[in-house]
């Protein structure tokens, strides 16, 4: 930005926030324009930019405003922010306590115990108990997240706001600090299950979920990935006519983090493909995902203990299985820490 100073209007759509909240933030906190030029309107500099970078993402991670702006009064340059301090409230700028009053909890109605069947599976909770209360997070009702913490109900914010920047930030900081195993079971799976219990509840924010799914999708493929050096012994694939593949892309991820390479088929392999590229490729592990259980063929794993090039392990993923249906070799792994776990054995 070098040596420009920019108006609140630019200032804030350069940051995403509205204009509301920069005066919110000036008047409250200090953050504001230092730039004073004589009969005009004070300006921001690049010095204050970079203080409203850090308020801005801190507040989108679920750090109260408040303290978020006593580190952002720290800072002289840019830093690089990670996760904010995990034993504060989540709040929004928009949503600010007065002074000395209580910071806003997780939203009333959401359920304690939301099931996550398969590799951490996106599914809604049964039903939504309680009153709800408008959110002005985007405009429609918070995404409940349960009891998971603060980072998860800022990414939950940044969703429903339709704000890319700030979800790929929490996301990109999220997988840094704590890993992709950590991230995707305490961040991002609860957004997404709240995501899939609002739709279930409202038939609404269908976009939230394309724009979420979107941004955790980025954010793991940016991941680094192992050596060139390394053959892949790892098949990730969807079940033929499945359309589901974030959380084979967080399989690849956390195996990618472990130092294993993997191949990935995607969406909606025929079973007839799937055999050639095992053919080709010989991979020592076959990992099918399916989401629904009209996906759900055990045959396609059938075929492929009996195919020429068996691979050593052939294991079923997601809720669209019924454990008792699988062929007896076949295992269901439960959770992304015990796939990567057991992924790794037979892969080594």
């Amino acid at each position: 930005m070098g040596d420009e100073a920019l108006t609140a209007g630019a200032v804030a759509r350069r940051l995403g926030v509205a204009v509301t909240t920069l005066r919110t933030w000036h008047q409250r906190y200090g953050l504001g324009p230092s730039q004073h030029v004589p009969g005009r309107h004070r300006r921001y500099t690049a010095e204050d930019m970079d203080r409203l970078q850090v308020m801005r993402r801190l507040t989108a991670q679920g750090v109260a405003p408040a303290e978020a702006a006593a580190w952002a009064r720290r800072v002289p340059v840019p830093l690089d922010i990670g996760t904010g301090p995990d034993d504060v409230t989540a709040d929004t700028p928009e949503r600010e306590p007065a002074a000395g009053g209580p910071t806003a909890d997780a939203a009333p109605g959401a359920t304690d115990d939301m099931p996550a069947p398969g590799i951490g599976t996106p599914r809604a909770a049964p039903g939504i108990s309680g009153p709800r209360r408008p959110a002005r997070d985007g405009g429609g009702l918070a995404i409940p997240v349960g009891r998971a913490g603060p980072t998860a109900r800022g990414l939950a914010r940044a969703a429903m706001r339709l704000d890319a920047p700030a979800a790929r930030d929490i996301l990109q900081s999220s997988i840094a600090g704590h890993g992709v195993v950590r991230a995707w079971d305490e961040i991002i799976l609860p957004v997404l299950i709240g995501i899939g219990a609002r739709y279930q509840a409202t038939q609404r924010f269908i976009e939230v979920e394309h724009l979420a799914s979107r941004c955790i999708s980025e954010v793991l493929g940016a991941v680094p990935r192992p050596s060139a050096t390394y053959l892949p012994r790892v098949l990730l694939t969807a079940a033929d006519e499945e359309q589901h593949t974030l959380p084979l892309e967080a399989l690849a991820a956390a195996l990618a983090e472990a130092g294993t390479p993997t191949r990935m088929l995607g969406a909606r392999v025929p079973s007839r493909a799937l055999s050639d590229a095992v053919a080709r490729t010989g991979p020592a592990v076959v990992v099918m995902w399916s989401q629904l259980p009209e996906t759900a063929h055990p045959s396609d794993l059938e075929r492929l203990l009996t195919g020429p090039r068996r691979p050593m392990l052939v294991a079923a993923a997601g809720p669209g299985w019924s454990p008792e249906a699988l062929p007896g070799e076949v295992p269901m792994l439960c959770s992304l820490a015990d796939a990567v776990r057991v992924i790794r054995a037979a892969a080594a």
